[in-house]
C-alpha cells in the first residue's frame, strides 16, 4: 500500500512539472526545450509504478522455477542402435575408410528418422 501511494504521489508531482513546463513553453521566453520537458516529467512519474510491475513480475518467475516441475510420462522408446550394430548396405564398396564410416553414421540416422516416424 505504502508503494502504491508513493508511485500515486511521483505520479502527481512529475504531473504538476509538466504542467509547470507546459506554461513556461507559452510563456514569452518559452523555448521547445520546455515543450519537451512537458513530454518526459508523465514518463518519469510512471517510471516508478512500471519498476514495482517489473519487480513483481520477476518474482513471479521465480516463485514459478522454484516449483519443482511434473515429470511428464513418456513411452518406453525403443533402445537405439549403435553404428556397429546398422547392417551394411550390400551394394556399397568403399575403397575409403572415413566414406564407409560416413555412409554407416548415415544409415543409422536414417533409421532413427525411420523410427521417429512411426
Amino acid at each position: 500500500m505504502l508503494i502504491a501511494l508513493a508511485c500515486l504521489a511521483a505520479l502527481i508531482v512529475c504531473c504538476g512539472l509538466a504542467w509547470w513546463q507546459w506554461q513556461r513553453f507559452e510563456s514569452a521566453s518559452g523555448t521547445f526545450q520546455n515543450l519537451g520537458y512537458v513530454l518526459q516529467w508523465p514518463l518519469f512519474g510512471l517510471f516508478p509504478l512500471f519498476m514495482v510491475w517489473r519487480f513483481r513480475r520477476l518474482a513471479q518467475q521465480r516463485r514459478d522455477e522454484a516449483l519443482p516441475a511434473p515429470e511428464p510420462v513418456a513411452a518406453a522408446a525403443e533402445p537405439v542402435t549403435t553404428v556397429d550394430a546398422v547392417k551394411p548396405a550390400p551394394v556399397e564398396h568403399f575403397d575409403d575408410p572415413e566414406d564407409a564410416e560416413l555412409a554407416a553414421y548415415n544409415r543409422m540416422l536414417a533409421e532413427l528418422n525411420a523410427r521417429d516416424g512411426r
